[in-house]
Protein backbone atom coordinates (compact mmCIF):
# COMPACT_ATOMS: atom_id res chain seq x y z
CA UNK A 1 0.00 0.00 0.00
CA UNK A 2 2.82 2.38 0.87
CA UNK A 3 4.48 1.65 -2.47
CA UNK A 4 1.22 2.30 -4.32
CA UNK A 5 0.78 5.68 -2.62
CA UNK A 6 4.40 6.56 -3.37
CA UNK A 7 3.90 5.69 -7.05
CA UNK A 8 0.70 7.73 -7.12
CA UNK A 9 2.46 10.84 -5.78
CA UNK A 10 5.38 10.35 -8.15
CA UNK A 11 3.08 9.98 -11.15
CA UNK A 12 1.21 13.17 -10.24
CA UNK A 13 4.51 15.01 -10.07
CA UNK A 14 5.62 13.42 -13.33
CA UNK A 15 2.42 14.52 -15.06
CA UNK A 16 2.92 18.13 -13.96
CA UNK A 17 6.59 18.15 -14.97
CA UNK A 18 5.77 16.65 -18.36
CA UNK A 19 3.25 19.40 -19.13
CA UNK A 20 5.56 22.03 -17.68
CA UNK A 21 8.40 20.82 -19.92
CA UNK A 22 6.18 20.85 -22.99
CA UNK A 23 4.29 24.10 -22.46
CA UNK A 24 5.99 26.15 -19.75
CA UNK A 25 5.02 26.21 -16.08
CA UNK A 26 3.28 29.59 -15.85
CA UNK A 27 1.38 29.28 -19.11
CA UNK A 28 0.24 25.77 -18.30
CA UNK A 29 -0.58 26.74 -14.72
CA UNK A 30 -2.92 29.44 -16.03
CA UNK A 31 -4.85 26.90 -18.09
CA UNK A 32 -7.55 26.16 -15.44
CA UNK A 33 -8.21 29.90 -15.15
CA UNK A 34 -8.71 30.14 -18.91
CA UNK A 35 -11.08 27.18 -18.82
CA UNK A 36 -13.11 28.72 -16.00
CA UNK A 37 -13.39 32.12 -17.72
CA UNK A 38 -14.35 30.69 -21.12
CA UNK A 39 -16.79 28.20 -19.61
CA UNK A 40 -18.44 30.87 -17.44
CA UNK A 41 -18.95 33.02 -20.53
CA UNK A 42 -20.41 30.05 -22.41
CA UNK A 43 -22.78 29.17 -19.56
CA UNK A 44 -24.00 32.75 -19.32
CA UNK A 45 -24.50 33.01 -23.10
CA UNK A 46 -26.56 29.82 -23.11
CA UNK A 47 -28.61 31.09 -20.16
CA UNK A 48 -29.36 34.38 -21.92
CA UNK A 49 -30.44 32.53 -25.08
CA UNK A 50 -32.93 30.50 -23.03
CA UNK A 51 -31.12 27.17 -22.93
CA UNK A 52 -31.94 25.32 -19.72
CA UNK A 53 -29.17 24.22 -17.39
CA UNK A 54 -30.21 20.57 -17.71
CA UNK A 55 -29.74 20.72 -21.48
CA UNK A 56 -26.30 22.28 -21.01
CA UNK A 57 -25.43 19.61 -18.44
CA UNK A 58 -26.41 16.88 -20.92
CA UNK A 59 -24.08 18.27 -23.56
CA UNK A 60 -21.20 18.74 -21.12
CA UNK A 61 -21.48 15.17 -19.87
CA UNK A 62 -21.16 13.98 -23.45
CA UNK A 63 -18.18 16.21 -24.19
CA UNK A 64 -16.39 15.24 -20.97
CA UNK A 65 -16.99 11.57 -21.75
CA UNK A 66 -15.38 12.19 -25.15
CA UNK A 67 -12.44 13.93 -23.45
CA UNK A 68 -12.06 10.93 -21.15
CA UNK A 69 -11.94 8.60 -24.13
CA UNK A 70 -9.16 10.71 -25.61
CA UNK A 71 -7.17 10.79 -22.35
CA UNK A 72 -7.60 7.06 -21.87
CA UNK A 73 -6.15 6.06 -25.21
CA UNK A 74 -2.75 5.29 -23.70
CA UNK A 75 -2.88 2.12 -25.76
CA UNK A 76 -3.25 4.09 -29.00
CA UNK A 77 -0.81 6.88 -28.34
CA UNK A 78 1.63 5.54 -25.81
CA UNK A 79 5.12 6.52 -26.76
CA UNK A 80 4.66 7.60 -30.38
CA UNK A 81 4.19 11.31 -29.80
CA UNK A 82 6.21 11.48 -26.57
CA UNK A 83 9.32 10.04 -28.17
CA UNK A 84 9.04 12.49 -31.05
CA UNK A 85 8.60 15.50 -28.74
CA UNK A 86 10.83 14.64 -25.80
CA UNK A 87 13.25 12.09 -27.22
CA UNK A 88 13.76 8.63 -25.75
CA UNK A 89 11.95 8.92 -22.40
CA UNK A 90 10.52 6.33 -20.03
CA UNK A 91 7.50 7.22 -17.93
CA UNK A 92 6.80 5.40 -14.68
CA UNK A 93 3.88 3.58 -16.26
CA UNK A 94 6.29 1.93 -18.71
CA UNK A 95 8.83 0.84 -16.08
CA UNK A 96 7.49 -2.56 -15.03
CA UNK A 97 10.75 -4.19 -16.15
CA UNK A 98 12.91 -2.01 -13.94
CA UNK A 99 10.68 -1.57 -10.87
CA UNK A 100 9.58 -4.34 -8.48
CA UNK A 101 5.94 -3.65 -9.40
CA UNK A 102 3.62 -5.55 -11.70
CA UNK A 103 2.47 -3.99 -14.94
CA UNK A 104 -1.19 -4.24 -13.83
CA UNK A 105 -0.54 -2.28 -10.65
CA UNK A 106 1.41 0.39 -12.50
CA UNK A 107 -1.42 0.82 -14.97
CA UNK A 108 -4.07 0.91 -12.21
CA UNK A 109 -2.14 3.63 -10.35
CA UNK A 110 -1.67 5.52 -13.63
CA UNK A 111 -5.43 5.33 -14.21
CA UNK A 112 -6.17 6.71 -10.74
CA UNK A 113 -3.61 9.47 -11.25
CA UNK A 114 -5.28 10.53 -14.50
CA UNK A 115 -8.70 10.64 -12.85
CA UNK A 116 -7.50 12.79 -9.95
CA UNK A 117 -5.23 15.04 -12.02
CA UNK A 118 -7.74 15.89 -14.73
CA UNK A 119 -10.69 16.10 -12.32
CA UNK A 120 -8.89 18.78 -10.31
CA UNK A 121 -7.09 20.55 -13.12
CA UNK A 122 -9.74 20.53 -15.86
CA UNK A 123 -13.14 19.54 -14.50
CA UNK A 124 -13.12 21.56 -11.28
CA UNK A 125 -12.96 24.85 -13.26
CA UNK A 126 -16.05 23.71 -15.21
CA UNK A 127 -17.94 23.09 -11.98
CA UNK A 128 -16.94 26.49 -10.61
CA UNK A 129 -17.83 28.24 -13.87
CA UNK A 130 -21.28 26.64 -13.95
CA UNK A 131 -22.28 27.94 -10.51
CA UNK A 132 -23.14 31.63 -11.25
CA UNK A 133 -25.45 31.06 -14.23
CA UNK A 134 -26.96 27.92 -12.66
CA UNK A 135 -27.83 29.76 -9.44
CA UNK A 136 -29.48 32.56 -11.47
CA UNK A 137 -31.79 30.00 -13.09
CA UNK A 138 -32.83 28.56 -9.74
CA UNK A 139 -30.55 25.50 -9.63
CA UNK A 140 -29.74 24.58 -6.03
CA UNK A 141 -26.13 24.34 -4.75
CA UNK A 142 -26.70 20.63 -4.08
CA UNK A 143 -27.69 20.10 -7.71
CA UNK A 144 -24.56 21.94 -8.87
CA UNK A 145 -22.43 19.73 -6.62
CA UNK A 146 -24.11 16.63 -8.07
CA UNK A 147 -23.43 18.00 -11.55
CA UNK A 148 -19.69 18.12 -10.83
CA UNK A 149 -19.67 14.61 -9.31
CA UNK A 150 -21.43 13.07 -12.31
CA UNK A 151 -19.21 15.09 -14.65
CA UNK A 152 -16.15 13.48 -13.05
CA UNK A 153 -17.95 10.14 -13.36
CA UNK A 154 -18.52 10.70 -17.08
CA UNK A 155 -14.83 11.47 -17.50
CA UNK A 156 -13.92 8.33 -15.54
CA UNK A 157 -16.23 6.25 -17.71
CA UNK A 158 -14.53 7.56 -20.85
CA UNK A 159 -11.03 6.89 -19.52
CA UNK A 160 -11.77 3.39 -18.23
CA UNK A 161 -13.80 2.36 -21.29
CA UNK A 162 -11.05 3.59 -23.63
CA UNK A 163 -8.40 1.68 -21.70
CA UNK A 164 -10.55 -1.47 -21.65
CA UNK A 165 -11.07 -1.32 -25.43
CA UNK A 166 -7.35 -0.75 -25.92
CA UNK A 167 -6.69 -3.73 -23.64
CA UNK A 168 -8.99 -5.91 -25.71
CA UNK A 169 -7.24 -4.72 -28.86
CA UNK A 170 -3.86 -5.87 -27.50
CA UNK A 171 -5.29 -9.39 -27.30
CA UNK A 172 -7.60 -9.55 -30.30
CA UNK A 173 -8.86 -6.95 -32.77
CA UNK A 174 -12.08 -8.96 -33.16
CA UNK A 175 -12.65 -8.74 -29.40
CA UNK A 176 -13.11 -4.98 -29.80
CA UNK A 177 -15.47 -5.16 -32.76
CA UNK A 178 -17.87 -7.71 -31.29
CA UNK A 179 -19.00 -5.89 -28.10
CA UNK A 180 -19.27 -2.55 -29.92
CA UNK A 181 -21.34 -4.17 -32.69
CA UNK A 182 -23.59 -5.95 -30.15
CA UNK A 183 -24.19 -2.74 -28.19
CA UNK A 184 -24.95 -0.78 -31.36
CA UNK A 185 -27.37 -3.45 -32.53
CA UNK A 186 -29.10 -3.42 -29.13
CA UNK A 187 -29.53 0.36 -29.27
CA UNK A 188 -30.85 0.33 -32.84
CA UNK A 189 -33.12 -2.72 -32.68
CA UNK A 190 -34.58 -2.78 -29.16
CA UNK A 191 -33.89 0.78 -28.01
CA UNK A 192 -31.49 -0.22 -25.24
CA UNK A 193 -31.04 2.76 -22.89
CA UNK A 194 -27.27 3.26 -22.74
CA UNK A 195 -27.58 6.49 -20.74
CA UNK A 196 -29.09 4.59 -17.81
CA UNK A 197 -25.74 2.86 -17.34
CA UNK A 198 -23.68 6.04 -17.17
CA UNK A 199 -23.01 8.48 -14.30
CA UNK A 200 -25.25 10.99 -16.09
CA UNK A 201 -28.20 8.81 -15.03
CA UNK A 202 -27.53 9.84 -11.43
CA UNK A 203 -27.82 13.51 -12.43
CA UNK A 204 -31.14 12.80 -14.13
CA UNK A 205 -32.47 10.73 -11.23
CA UNK A 206 -30.63 11.28 -7.91
CA UNK A 207 -31.29 7.90 -6.32
CA UNK A 208 -29.35 4.97 -4.93
CA UNK A 209 -30.41 2.72 -7.80
CA UNK A 210 -29.28 5.23 -10.42
CA UNK A 211 -25.97 5.70 -8.60
CA UNK A 212 -25.21 1.97 -8.46
CA UNK A 213 -26.36 1.30 -12.02
CA UNK A 214 -24.64 4.40 -13.43
CA UNK A 215 -21.26 3.93 -11.75
CA UNK A 216 -21.10 0.12 -11.99
CA UNK A 217 -19.62 0.22 -15.54
CA UNK A 218 -16.96 2.68 -14.33
CA UNK A 219 -15.87 0.26 -11.60
CA UNK A 220 -16.03 -2.72 -13.96
CA UNK A 221 -13.95 -1.04 -16.66
CA UNK A 222 -11.48 0.29 -14.07
CA UNK A 223 -10.80 -3.33 -13.08
CA UNK A 224 -10.90 -4.84 -16.57
CA UNK A 225 -8.71 -2.22 -18.28
CA UNK A 226 -5.47 -2.82 -16.32
CA UNK A 227 -6.10 -6.61 -16.30
CA UNK A 228 -6.67 -6.89 -20.05
CA UNK A 229 -4.05 -4.45 -21.30
CA UNK A 230 -0.80 -6.01 -22.48
CA UNK A 231 2.11 -3.64 -23.17
CA UNK A 232 3.22 -3.85 -26.76
CA UNK A 233 6.71 -2.69 -27.50
CA UNK A 234 6.66 -0.43 -30.50
CA UNK A 235 8.65 -1.63 -33.49
CA UNK A 236 9.93 0.68 -36.13
CA UNK A 237 7.80 0.11 -39.19
CA UNK A 238 9.32 0.56 -42.59
CA UNK A 239 7.44 1.39 -45.72
CA UNK A 240 8.59 -0.24 -48.91
CA UNK A 241 9.52 2.13 -51.74
CA UNK A 242 6.97 0.31 -53.89
CA UNK A 243 4.09 1.09 -51.54
CA UNK A 244 5.12 4.73 -51.26
CA UNK A 245 5.32 5.02 -55.05
CA UNK A 246 1.96 3.34 -55.58
CA UNK A 247 0.13 5.65 -53.16
CA UNK A 248 1.95 8.67 -54.52
CA UNK A 249 0.95 7.72 -58.05
CA UNK A 250 -2.71 7.18 -57.18
CA UNK A 251 -2.85 10.57 -55.46
CA UNK A 252 -0.82 12.31 -58.19
CA UNK A 253 1.28 13.64 -55.31
CA UNK A 254 4.26 15.33 -56.99
CA UNK A 255 6.05 16.33 -53.78
CA UNK A 256 5.22 13.13 -51.88
CA UNK A 257 4.29 15.19 -48.81
CA UNK A 258 0.66 14.05 -48.74
CA UNK A 259 1.74 10.44 -49.12
CA UNK A 260 4.21 10.77 -46.28
CA UNK A 261 1.57 12.26 -43.95
CA UNK A 262 -0.87 9.44 -44.74
CA UNK A 263 1.78 6.79 -44.14
CA UNK A 264 2.81 8.45 -40.86
CA UNK A 265 -0.74 8.05 -39.59
CA UNK A 266 -1.13 4.48 -40.90
CA UNK A 267 2.15 3.36 -39.28
CA UNK A 268 1.43 5.00 -35.92
CA UNK A 269 -0.35 3.22 -33.07
CA UNK A 270 -4.01 2.76 -33.89
CA UNK A 271 -3.39 3.37 -37.61
CA UNK A 272 -6.13 5.19 -39.54
CA UNK A 273 -8.77 3.48 -37.40
CA UNK A 274 -8.27 6.08 -34.69
CA UNK A 275 -9.70 8.68 -37.10
CA UNK A 276 -12.90 6.64 -37.32
CA UNK A 277 -12.84 6.09 -33.57
CA UNK A 278 -12.55 9.76 -32.62
CA UNK A 279 -15.15 10.81 -35.19
CA UNK A 280 -17.44 8.03 -33.97
CA UNK A 281 -17.26 9.22 -30.39
CA UNK A 282 -18.06 12.79 -31.43
CA UNK A 283 -20.92 11.48 -33.57
CA UNK A 284 -22.33 9.65 -30.56
CA UNK A 285 -22.00 12.73 -28.36
CA UNK A 286 -23.78 14.87 -30.96
CA UNK A 287 -26.61 12.34 -31.30
CA UNK A 288 -27.01 12.23 -27.51
CA UNK A 289 -27.00 16.02 -27.28
CA UNK A 290 -29.64 16.37 -30.00
CA UNK A 291 -31.85 13.85 -28.23
CA UNK A 292 -31.49 15.58 -24.87
CA UNK A 293 -32.24 19.03 -26.32
CA UNK A 294 -35.35 17.68 -28.02
CA UNK A 295 -36.51 16.00 -24.81
CA UNK A 296 -35.78 19.04 -22.62
CA UNK A 297 -37.08 21.84 -24.83
CA UNK A 298 -39.42 20.22 -27.32
CA UNK A 299 -37.43 21.78 -30.16
CA UNK A 300 -36.10 19.66 -33.02
CA UNK A 301 -32.71 21.12 -34.02
CA UNK A 302 -31.35 20.67 -37.52
CA UNK A 303 -29.36 17.40 -37.46
CA UNK A 304 -27.57 18.29 -40.70
CA UNK A 305 -26.19 21.58 -39.37
CA UNK A 306 -25.38 20.08 -35.96
CA UNK A 307 -23.61 16.94 -37.25
CA UNK A 308 -21.83 18.84 -40.03
CA UNK A 309 -20.55 21.50 -37.64
CA UNK A 310 -19.40 19.23 -34.81
CA UNK A 311 -17.87 16.57 -37.06
CA UNK A 312 -16.03 19.35 -38.91
CA UNK A 313 -14.73 20.71 -35.60
CA UNK A 314 -13.77 17.17 -34.57
CA UNK A 315 -11.43 16.96 -37.54
CA UNK A 316 -8.93 18.81 -35.30
CA UNK A 317 -7.83 15.42 -33.94
CA UNK A 318 -6.96 14.35 -37.49
CA UNK A 319 -4.79 17.44 -37.85
CA UNK A 320 -2.89 16.53 -34.70
CA UNK A 321 -2.26 13.04 -36.08
CA UNK A 322 -1.02 14.13 -39.51
CA UNK A 323 1.48 16.47 -37.80
CA UNK A 324 2.39 14.43 -34.69
CA UNK A 325 5.82 13.35 -35.95
CA UNK A 326 6.82 16.62 -37.60
CA UNK A 327 9.65 18.92 -36.64
CA UNK A 328 9.81 22.16 -38.69
CA UNK A 329 13.62 22.12 -38.56
CA UNK A 330 13.58 18.78 -40.37
CA UNK A 331 12.17 20.34 -43.52
CA UNK A 332 15.04 22.83 -43.70
CA UNK A 333 17.19 19.95 -44.93
CA UNK A 334 15.00 19.39 -47.96
CA UNK A 335 14.36 21.52 -51.05
CA UNK A 336 10.77 22.17 -50.06
CA UNK A 337 9.01 25.18 -48.57
CA UNK A 338 6.83 25.02 -45.48
CA UNK A 339 4.02 26.32 -47.67
CA UNK A 340 4.24 23.09 -49.69
CA UNK A 341 4.38 21.08 -46.44
CA UNK A 342 1.15 22.63 -45.17
CA UNK A 343 -0.51 22.10 -48.55
CA UNK A 344 0.42 18.42 -48.38
CA UNK A 345 -0.81 18.17 -44.80
CA UNK A 346 -4.11 19.80 -45.75
CA UNK A 347 -4.71 17.27 -48.48
CA UNK A 348 -3.89 14.33 -46.19
CA UNK A 349 -6.09 15.83 -43.47
CA UNK A 350 -9.06 16.09 -45.83
CA UNK A 351 -8.48 12.59 -47.25
CA UNK A 352 -8.64 11.15 -43.73
CA UNK A 353 -11.28 13.26 -42.00
CA UNK A 354 -13.90 13.81 -44.72
CA UNK A 355 -14.61 10.13 -45.55
CA UNK A 356 -14.94 9.38 -41.83
CA UNK A 357 -17.31 12.30 -41.28
CA UNK A 358 -19.40 11.45 -44.35
CA UNK A 359 -19.64 7.84 -43.18
CA UNK A 360 -21.20 8.95 -39.89
CA UNK A 361 -23.57 11.29 -41.71
CA UNK A 362 -24.70 8.24 -43.67
CA UNK A 363 -25.17 6.29 -40.43
CA UNK A 364 -27.28 9.15 -39.06
CA UNK A 365 -29.88 8.42 -41.76
CA UNK A 366 -30.97 5.49 -39.56
CA UNK A 367 -32.54 8.03 -37.18
CA UNK A 368 -33.02 11.17 -39.28
CA UNK A 369 -34.52 11.77 -42.76
CA UNK A 370 -31.78 12.12 -45.41
CA UNK A 371 -33.19 15.47 -46.56
CA UNK A 372 -32.60 16.91 -43.05
CA UNK A 373 -28.99 15.70 -43.13
CA UNK A 374 -28.24 16.89 -46.69
CA UNK A 375 -27.03 20.30 -45.51
CA UNK A 376 -24.37 18.48 -43.47
CA UNK A 377 -22.77 17.34 -46.73
CA UNK A 378 -21.91 21.00 -47.38
CA UNK A 379 -21.23 22.17 -43.84
CA UNK A 380 -18.86 19.34 -42.85
CA UNK A 381 -16.10 19.88 -45.46
CA UNK A 382 -16.34 23.68 -45.24
CA UNK A 383 -15.96 23.73 -41.45
CA UNK A 384 -13.15 21.17 -41.68
CA UNK A 385 -11.23 23.47 -44.05
CA UNK A 386 -11.69 26.33 -41.58
CA UNK A 387 -10.42 24.21 -38.69
CA UNK A 388 -7.32 23.26 -40.68
CA UNK A 389 -6.54 26.86 -41.58
CA UNK A 390 -6.97 28.18 -38.04
CA UNK A 391 -4.94 25.35 -36.51
CA UNK A 392 -2.12 25.62 -39.05
CA UNK A 393 -1.87 29.39 -38.64
CA UNK A 394 -2.09 29.45 -34.83
CA UNK A 395 -0.11 26.33 -33.92
CA UNK A 396 1.86 25.36 -37.02
CA UNK A 397 3.07 21.77 -36.85
CA UNK A 398 2.66 21.59 -33.04
CA UNK A 399 -1.10 21.15 -32.72
CA UNK A 400 -0.90 19.45 -29.32
CA UNK A 401 0.22 22.73 -27.75
CA UNK A 402 -3.26 24.12 -28.39
CA UNK A 403 -4.62 21.82 -25.70
CA UNK A 404 -2.38 23.05 -22.89
CA UNK A 405 -0.75 26.34 -23.88
CA UNK A 406 -3.08 28.93 -22.38
CA UNK A 407 -2.39 31.73 -24.86
CA UNK A 408 -2.73 29.51 -27.93
CA UNK A 409 -5.78 27.79 -26.48
CA UNK A 410 -7.60 31.09 -25.97
CA UNK A 411 -6.77 32.29 -29.49
CA UNK A 412 -7.76 28.97 -31.03
CA UNK A 413 -10.95 28.73 -28.97
CA UNK A 414 -12.00 32.26 -29.88
CA UNK A 415 -11.45 31.57 -33.59
CA UNK A 416 -13.55 28.40 -33.46
CA UNK A 417 -16.25 30.10 -31.39
CA UNK A 418 -16.71 32.73 -34.12
CA UNK A 419 -18.04 30.00 -36.37
CA UNK A 420 -19.27 27.22 -34.09
CA UNK A 421 -21.55 29.31 -31.85
CA UNK A 422 -23.56 30.92 -34.72
CA UNK A 423 -23.75 27.54 -36.46
CA UNK A 424 -25.06 25.74 -33.38
CA UNK A 425 -27.51 28.56 -32.68
CA UNK A 426 -28.72 28.16 -36.27
CA UNK A 427 -29.20 24.44 -35.64
CA UNK A 428 -31.27 25.21 -32.53
CA UNK A 429 -33.54 27.85 -34.13
CA UNK A 430 -33.97 25.82 -37.33
CA UNK A 431 -37.62 24.87 -36.56
CA UNK A 432 -38.70 28.53 -36.51
CA UNK A 433 -37.14 29.46 -39.89
CA UNK A 434 -35.85 26.38 -41.76
CA UNK A 435 -34.95 28.03 -45.07
CA UNK A 436 -33.32 31.12 -43.58
CA UNK A 437 -31.21 29.20 -41.06
CA UNK A 438 -30.12 26.64 -43.66
CA UNK A 439 -29.04 29.30 -46.14
CA UNK A 440 -27.35 31.29 -43.38
CA UNK A 441 -25.48 28.24 -42.06
CA UNK A 442 -24.21 27.31 -45.52
CA UNK A 443 -23.21 30.91 -46.25
CA UNK A 444 -21.35 31.24 -42.93
CA UNK A 445 -19.54 27.93 -43.40
CA UNK A 446 -18.57 28.97 -46.94
CA UNK A 447 -17.09 32.25 -45.67
CA UNK A 448 -15.32 30.32 -42.92
CA UNK A 449 -13.85 27.91 -45.47
CA UNK A 450 -12.48 30.80 -47.55
CA UNK A 451 -10.91 32.31 -44.42
CA UNK A 452 -9.54 28.90 -43.44
CA UNK A 453 -8.03 28.36 -46.88
CA UNK A 454 -6.34 31.77 -46.78
CA UNK A 455 -5.01 31.16 -43.26
CA UNK A 456 -3.72 27.74 -44.30
CA UNK A 457 -1.96 29.33 -47.28
CA UNK A 458 -0.39 31.97 -45.02
CA UNK A 459 0.71 29.41 -42.40
CA UNK A 460 3.73 28.31 -44.43
CA UNK A 461 5.28 31.78 -44.89
CA UNK A 462 4.49 32.68 -41.25
CA UNK A 463 6.25 29.67 -39.75
CA UNK A 464 9.09 29.93 -42.28
CA UNK A 465 9.79 33.44 -40.96
CA UNK A 466 9.68 32.12 -37.39
CA UNK A 467 12.28 29.49 -38.25
CA UNK A 468 14.61 32.05 -39.76
CA UNK A 469 14.27 34.30 -36.72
Amino acid sequence: MALTLHLFRRMLREEWRLHEELFGGRRFGAFPVAIAVLAAGGFELLRVTGTGFDAVAAGLHGLVFFFGLQVGTIGLVGRDALRDVLGDVTLLVFSARTLPVSWNRLLAVFLLKDLVYYAVFFLAPLGIAAAPSALRTGVTPGRIGLFWVTLVGAFALGVTLSLTLAGLATRSKLAVVVPVAVLTAAVVTIGFDVVAYTPYALYLDPSAIAAVRGFAPVVAFAVLGPLLFQPVEGRAQRTSPGRFSRIRGVLADDTGLTTRALLDVSRSSGSVWKVLFSMGVLFGVTALLLGQITAATGLEPSPGIAFGTLLGLGAFTTYSWVTQFDDPDEYRRYPVSLGAVFAGKRRAYLLLSLPAGLLYLAIATIWYPPRELAVGLLVLPLVAVYVFGVTAYVAGLSATELLFDTVLFVAFGAALALVSIPMLVAALVYPTAPVTTTVGAVALSLVAAVVGWLLGSRAGPKWERRLRE
